[in-house]
């Protein structure tokens, strides 16, 4: 088993170029897998997935971890097909549990609009790169790794554009509005190394800022304009998707501007805006409210 896995891996991550982290995960849940289901490859049936969930329901694991373990153990299995270790794929009829169904939390328009409003104007380096950022991530949807992992030169003042490097090193356009372009020529203002190869956002020095500074600047940011320590760099993004589609009603157009492969997954948006919705109608229509009678 660990051969296979061995050659999966290293197929995910020099074939298919998937990022380190995604081969993180699945190198644990293939590990728990092997250490659960110690048999090989080409004797397993549907019981031993059947058992597996099983026994990472009994671990205590919640759903959504459950469905990611079984569903790393069902691309495997179809790697394995492809390359005649397997005849089947035993993973595919496993009934895994249901999600608990929560949604992604977002900022409300008049919430997100409180991040930028600024009663002190003047900018100094951190203020600058923090806006700069939040513009990035709000005004453009980019996840957290794409905004970390710009470049100066990936930026086009010009045309309103960003070139962002996505999930499975997928390049794409994203969008720049006049208040992030703004905002990212005044963090340039400021910026160390203004040089094309220099990374956009730096956190001390030259160097590129981590992923868990931005987290903990937007927490700060959060305290400040929202009361909340609860502000996240995927909430900007939920966010921006949100807001786009309720304007919008054009899925297939914020599916491009997030960079999702699969439009099933642009698609828990769809439920977002219509939880909104359902909102309005209890609080607004009359024939949502039951007679005190």
């Amino acid at each position: 088993m660990q051969k296979h896995i061995k050659r999966y891996l290293e197929h995910l991550a020099t074939e298919r170029r998937y990022s380190i982290h995604t081969v993180t995960g699945y190198t644990r849940e293939l590990r728990r897998f092997a250490a659960i289901c110690d048999t090989p490859f080409d004797a397993i049936k549907a019981h031993h997935i059947t058992r597996f969930i099983t026994e990472l329901h009994a671990l205590g694991l919640k759903p959504r971890s459950i469905q990611r373990s079984v569903s790393a153990v069902r691309n495997m299995f179809s790697y394995l097909m492809q390359t005649g270790v397997c005849q089947s794929n035993p993973a595919t009829a496993a009934i895994v549990p249901k999600s608990d169904g929560k949604l992604p939390r977002v900022l409300d328009p008049d919430q997100a609009s409180a991040l930028f409003v600024d009663e002190q104007p003047e900018l100094n380096p951190r203020k600058a790169r923090d806006r700069a950022m939040l513009e990035v991530l709000y005004g453009s949807g980019l996840r957290l790794s794409e905004a970390v992992g710009l470049d100066i030169s990936d930026l086009d003042f010009s045309q309103g554009f960003a070139r962002v490097m996505g999930k499975g090193n997928k390049i794409r356009n994203a969008p720049l509005g006049r208040l992030c372009v703004q905002a990212l020529k005044d963090w340039l203002a400021f910026h160390p190394n203004p040089i094309p190869d220099s990374p956009l956002f730096t956190g001390r020095g030259q160097h590129r800022i981590s992923p868990r500074t931005v987290q903990q600047r937007l927490k700060i940011i959060g305290i400040a304009k929202l009361g909340s320590n609860e502000l996240h760099p995927h909430m900007l993004r939920h966010s921006f998707a949100t807001h786009l589609l309720e304007s919008s009603g054009d899925l297939r157009a914020v599916q491009e501007l997030l960079g999702h492969a699969d439009i099933a997954t642009t698609q828990i948006y769809t439920h977002l805006d219509f939880q909104h919705l359902a909102k309005v109608y209890d609080a607004a229509h009359p024939r949502a409210h039951k007679s005190e009678d």
